[in-house]
Protein backbone atom coordinates (compact mmCIF):
# COMPACT_ATOMS: atom_id res chain seq x y z
CA UNK A 1 0.00 0.00 0.00
CA UNK A 2 1.27 3.05 -0.94
CA UNK A 3 2.58 5.01 2.42
CA UNK A 4 -0.53 8.14 2.02
CA UNK A 5 -2.64 5.48 1.84
CA UNK A 6 -1.65 3.62 4.49
CA UNK A 7 -1.22 6.42 6.65
CA UNK A 8 -4.42 7.73 6.57
CA UNK A 9 -5.98 4.75 6.92
CA UNK A 10 -4.51 4.05 10.67
CA UNK A 11 -5.72 7.39 11.46
CA UNK A 12 -8.91 6.60 10.59
CA UNK A 13 -8.87 3.36 12.32
CA UNK A 14 -7.09 5.05 15.00
CA UNK A 15 -9.69 8.19 15.09
CA UNK A 16 -12.67 5.54 15.10
CA UNK A 17 -11.15 3.21 18.16
CA UNK A 18 -11.11 6.71 20.04
CA UNK A 19 -14.64 7.40 19.34
CA UNK A 20 -16.51 3.96 19.49
CA UNK A 21 -14.21 1.99 22.12
CA UNK A 22 -17.13 0.28 23.90
CA UNK A 23 -18.64 -1.07 19.95
CA UNK A 24 -15.19 -1.90 19.27
CA UNK A 25 -14.35 -4.01 22.18
CA UNK A 26 -18.19 -5.82 21.40
CA UNK A 27 -16.57 -6.43 18.29
CA UNK A 28 -13.45 -8.25 19.15
CA UNK A 29 -14.78 -10.62 21.43
CA UNK A 30 -17.23 -11.46 18.99
CA UNK A 31 -14.34 -12.60 17.09
CA UNK A 32 -12.70 -14.23 20.08
CA UNK A 33 -15.89 -16.02 20.40
CA UNK A 34 -16.29 -17.07 16.81
CA UNK A 35 -12.53 -18.36 16.80
CA UNK A 36 -12.97 -19.96 19.86
CA UNK A 37 -15.97 -21.77 19.24
CA UNK A 38 -14.56 -23.40 15.45
CA UNK A 39 -11.26 -24.58 16.95
CA UNK A 40 -9.73 -25.22 20.35
CA UNK A 41 -10.16 -22.76 23.60
CA UNK A 42 -6.70 -22.55 24.27
CA UNK A 43 -5.17 -19.73 22.16
CA UNK A 44 -1.53 -21.69 21.56
CA UNK A 45 -3.56 -24.29 20.38
CA UNK A 46 -5.52 -22.39 18.26
CA UNK A 47 -3.79 -19.57 15.47
CA UNK A 48 -6.93 -17.72 14.48
CA UNK A 49 -7.97 -17.18 18.48
CA UNK A 50 -4.31 -16.86 19.18
CA UNK A 51 -4.33 -13.80 17.25
CA UNK A 52 -7.63 -12.32 17.72
CA UNK A 53 -6.65 -12.25 21.44
CA UNK A 54 -3.25 -9.97 20.15
CA UNK A 55 -5.59 -7.78 18.12
CA UNK A 56 -7.83 -7.34 21.46
CA UNK A 57 -5.04 -6.89 23.85
CA UNK A 58 -3.52 -4.09 21.04
CA UNK A 59 -6.27 -2.35 21.95
CA UNK A 60 -6.17 -2.58 26.17
CA UNK A 61 -9.52 -4.71 26.08
CA UNK A 62 -9.88 -6.26 29.50
CA UNK A 63 -8.62 -9.13 30.09
CA UNK A 64 -11.89 -10.39 31.91
CA UNK A 65 -13.66 -9.22 29.08
CA UNK A 66 -11.17 -12.08 26.17
CA UNK A 67 -12.19 -14.78 28.84
CA UNK A 68 -15.41 -13.80 28.82
CA UNK A 69 -15.85 -14.10 25.56
CA UNK A 70 -13.42 -17.32 25.31
CA UNK A 71 -16.03 -19.09 27.81
CA UNK A 72 -19.09 -18.09 26.06
CA UNK A 73 -18.06 -20.02 23.13
CA UNK A 74 -17.73 -22.98 25.32
CA UNK A 75 -21.61 -22.52 26.24
CA UNK A 76 -25.01 -23.63 24.57
CA UNK A 77 -26.65 -20.47 23.76
CA UNK A 78 -23.38 -19.07 22.18
CA UNK A 79 -24.55 -17.37 18.64
CA UNK A 80 -23.88 -18.24 15.40
CA UNK A 81 -22.39 -16.12 12.99
CA UNK A 82 -21.97 -15.55 9.55
CA UNK A 83 -18.51 -14.41 7.91
CA UNK A 84 -19.32 -12.51 5.11
CA UNK A 85 -17.28 -10.22 2.70
CA UNK A 86 -19.08 -7.66 0.88
CA UNK A 87 -17.27 -5.42 -1.76
CA UNK A 88 -18.57 -2.28 -3.60
CA UNK A 89 -17.39 1.42 -4.64
CA UNK A 90 -17.64 4.48 -2.55
CA UNK A 91 -17.41 8.27 -3.83
CA UNK A 92 -14.86 8.58 -6.32
CA UNK A 93 -14.74 5.11 -7.37
CA UNK A 94 -12.70 4.34 -4.36
CA UNK A 95 -12.75 0.19 -3.69
CA UNK A 96 -14.16 -1.19 -0.73
CA UNK A 97 -14.41 -4.47 1.60
CA UNK A 98 -16.36 -4.96 4.44
CA UNK A 99 -15.66 -7.63 6.43
CA UNK A 100 -19.18 -8.60 8.83
CA UNK A 101 -20.01 -11.21 11.10
CA UNK A 102 -23.71 -11.47 11.59
CA UNK A 103 -26.57 -13.87 12.87
CA UNK A 104 -28.93 -12.41 9.99
CA UNK A 105 -27.25 -11.93 6.90
CA UNK A 106 -30.81 -10.42 5.49
CA UNK A 107 -30.23 -7.62 7.90
CA UNK A 108 -26.60 -7.46 7.49
CA UNK A 109 -27.02 -6.75 3.24
CA UNK A 110 -30.03 -4.32 3.73
CA UNK A 111 -28.13 -2.35 5.92
CA UNK A 112 -24.83 -2.05 3.65
CA UNK A 113 -26.48 -2.10 0.54
CA UNK A 114 -28.27 0.88 1.92
CA UNK A 115 -25.35 2.68 3.64
CA UNK A 116 -23.29 2.47 0.36
CA UNK A 117 -25.98 3.95 -2.02
CA UNK A 118 -26.86 7.03 0.72
CA UNK A 119 -23.41 7.85 0.81
CA UNK A 120 -22.50 8.60 -3.36
CA UNK A 121 -21.44 4.76 -3.46
CA UNK A 122 -22.74 1.05 -4.54
CA UNK A 123 -22.73 -2.30 -3.37
CA UNK A 124 -21.23 -4.77 -5.86
CA UNK A 125 -21.02 -8.53 -6.43
CA UNK A 126 -18.56 -10.45 -4.39
CA UNK A 127 -15.41 -10.32 -6.77
CA UNK A 128 -15.97 -7.12 -8.05
CA UNK A 129 -13.05 -4.79 -6.24
CA UNK A 130 -11.37 -7.69 -4.55
CA UNK A 131 -8.57 -7.87 -7.62
CA UNK A 132 -7.15 -5.03 -6.00
CA UNK A 133 -6.36 -6.09 -3.13
CA UNK A 134 -4.54 -9.35 -1.44
CA UNK A 135 -5.13 -11.33 1.23
CA UNK A 136 -1.98 -11.04 3.26
CA UNK A 137 -1.04 -11.66 6.87
CA UNK A 138 0.62 -8.32 8.57
CA UNK A 139 2.34 -8.31 11.57
CA UNK A 140 3.32 -4.90 13.16
CA UNK A 141 5.73 -4.01 15.31
CA UNK A 142 6.73 -0.28 16.65
CA UNK A 143 9.79 1.57 14.98
CA UNK A 144 11.82 1.05 18.22
CA UNK A 145 12.73 -2.55 18.05
CA UNK A 146 15.34 -1.81 15.76
CA UNK A 147 16.10 0.09 12.24
CA UNK A 148 14.61 -1.08 8.92
CA UNK A 149 17.73 -3.24 8.06
CA UNK A 150 17.63 -5.06 11.25
CA UNK A 151 13.56 -5.49 10.77
CA UNK A 152 14.11 -6.59 7.18
CA UNK A 153 16.58 -9.04 7.73
CA UNK A 154 14.63 -10.45 10.56
CA UNK A 155 11.66 -10.61 8.20
CA UNK A 156 13.63 -12.22 5.60
CA UNK A 157 14.60 -15.22 7.57
CA UNK A 158 11.20 -15.47 9.04
CA UNK A 159 9.57 -16.39 5.50
CA UNK A 160 7.87 -12.60 5.45
CA UNK A 161 7.35 -11.26 1.70
CA UNK A 162 7.68 -7.30 1.84
CA UNK A 163 8.13 -4.79 4.98
CA UNK A 164 7.34 -1.32 5.17
CA UNK A 165 9.33 1.33 7.61
CA UNK A 166 8.75 4.33 8.85
CA UNK A 167 9.66 6.20 11.86
CA UNK A 168 6.41 5.09 13.98
CA UNK A 169 6.32 1.43 13.21
CA UNK A 170 7.20 -1.60 10.88
CA UNK A 171 4.45 -3.21 9.40
CA UNK A 172 5.48 -7.17 7.60
CA UNK A 173 3.68 -8.59 5.39
CA UNK A 174 3.20 -12.31 4.30
CA UNK A 175 1.04 -14.39 2.38
CA UNK A 176 -1.99 -15.11 4.13
CA UNK A 177 -1.06 -19.03 5.19
CA UNK A 178 2.15 -18.29 6.40
CA UNK A 179 1.17 -15.76 9.01
CA UNK A 180 1.44 -17.96 12.18
CA UNK A 181 4.67 -19.55 11.04
CA UNK A 182 5.96 -15.88 10.23
CA UNK A 183 4.75 -14.19 13.32
CA UNK A 184 5.83 -17.09 15.45
CA UNK A 185 9.89 -16.84 14.18
CA UNK A 186 9.74 -12.87 14.45
CA UNK A 187 8.54 -13.26 18.31
CA UNK A 188 12.03 -15.38 18.56
CA UNK A 189 14.36 -12.29 17.02
CA UNK A 190 11.84 -9.29 17.79
CA UNK A 191 9.83 -10.07 20.79
CA UNK A 192 5.95 -9.81 20.79
CA UNK A 193 4.33 -7.54 18.24
CA UNK A 194 1.64 -5.01 18.45
CA UNK A 195 -0.68 -6.91 16.21
CA UNK A 196 -0.79 -10.20 13.99
CA UNK A 197 -3.68 -10.67 11.76
CA UNK A 198 -5.30 -11.23 8.41
CA UNK A 199 -5.59 -8.34 6.02
CA UNK A 200 -7.06 -7.28 2.70
CA UNK A 201 -3.68 -4.71 1.27
CA UNK A 202 -4.06 -3.42 -2.13
CA UNK A 203 -2.16 -4.12 -4.61
CA UNK A 204 -3.57 -0.87 -6.18
CA UNK A 205 -4.80 2.29 -5.26
CA UNK A 206 -7.20 5.48 -6.85
CA UNK A 207 -6.31 8.71 -5.71
CA UNK A 208 -9.14 11.24 -4.19
CA UNK A 209 -9.35 14.55 -3.64
CA UNK A 210 -10.42 16.64 -0.84
CA UNK A 211 -14.08 16.60 -1.31
CA UNK A 212 -14.04 12.98 -2.17
CA UNK A 213 -11.87 11.88 0.58
CA UNK A 214 -14.66 13.74 3.09
CA UNK A 215 -17.50 11.92 1.78
CA UNK A 216 -15.52 8.57 1.63
CA UNK A 217 -14.77 8.92 5.59
CA UNK A 218 -18.46 9.32 6.28
CA UNK A 219 -19.42 6.22 4.72
CA UNK A 220 -16.47 4.79 6.45
CA UNK A 221 -17.65 6.04 9.77
CA UNK A 222 -21.30 4.90 8.30
CA UNK A 223 -20.30 1.16 8.11
CA UNK A 224 -17.95 0.89 11.13
CA UNK A 225 -20.68 1.94 13.31
CA UNK A 226 -22.59 -1.29 11.80
CA UNK A 227 -22.47 -3.77 14.98
CA UNK A 228 -22.22 -6.69 12.23
CA UNK A 229 -19.25 -4.80 10.35
CA UNK A 230 -15.78 -6.48 11.98
CA UNK A 231 -13.37 -4.32 9.16
CA UNK A 232 -13.38 -2.10 6.65
CA UNK A 233 -10.90 -1.62 3.95
CA UNK A 234 -10.52 0.82 1.10
CA UNK A 235 -7.54 1.62 -1.38
CA UNK A 236 -7.53 5.18 -1.88
CA UNK A 237 -4.35 7.55 -1.83
CA UNK A 238 -4.12 10.91 -1.21
CA UNK A 239 -1.58 13.44 -1.07
CA UNK A 240 -0.39 15.04 2.02
CA UNK A 241 -1.78 18.37 1.54
CA UNK A 242 -5.07 16.54 0.98
CA UNK A 243 -3.81 14.85 4.30
CA UNK A 244 -3.53 17.93 6.64
CA UNK A 245 -6.51 19.44 5.18
CA UNK A 246 -9.01 16.81 6.08
CA UNK A 247 -7.52 16.57 9.67
CA UNK A 248 -7.83 20.35 10.28
CA UNK A 249 -11.97 20.11 8.81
Amino acid sequence: MAGHSKWANIQHRKGRQDKLRSKLFSKLAKEITVAAKMGDPDPDKNPRLRMAVKEAKSVSVPKDVIDRAIKKSQGGDAENYDEIRYEGYGPNGIAVIVEAMTDNKNRTASTVRSTFSKNGGNLGETGSVGFMFDRMGEVTYPASVGDADTVMMAAIEAGADDVQSDEESHVIYCADSDLNTVATALEKELGESETTKLVWKPNMTTEIDLEGLTKLMKLLDLLEEDDDVQRVTTNFEASDEVMEAFGNS
